[in-house]
């Protein structure tokens, strides 16, 4: 399962109206090599599924990853933060052993 926080929730269905995206967009989170940490997340907007994609829904937001990022960010919830200590998405991933201070990179 992924989860997604009340902030987050907010922010997301914030941007979607804001960008006009068609009413069955959904986010789309992948893992990939790199980052000061080892892996790094990327995420989108998208509307396409695709054949291994794992759907999940938190919140009445759909969040959809492919079955090997799924493996690095299972139980994963991601978050929002508006505050002084720094703005954006972060994902807080018990599945980390290390993360780099910017958030953005982790190690399994």
């Amino acid at each position: 399962m992924l989860f997604i926080s009340e902030s987050a929730k907010t922010k997301i269905e914030e941007l979607i109206q804001l960008e006009s995206k068609p009413e069955q967009t959904f986010v789309r989170v992948t893992v990939s090599g790199g980052g000061c940490s080892g892996l790094s997340y990327k995420m989108d907007f998208d509307n396409e599924l695709k054949p291994d994609d794992q759907e999940f829904s938190d919140k009445g937001v759909k969040v959809v990853t492919d079955l090997k990022s799924f493996l690095y960010i299972a139980n994963t919830t991601l978050d929002f933060s508006d505050g002084l200590n720094g703005k954006g998405f972060h994902f807080v991933n018990p599945n980390a052993s290390r993360t780099c201070s910017c958030g953005e990179s982790f190690a399994v």
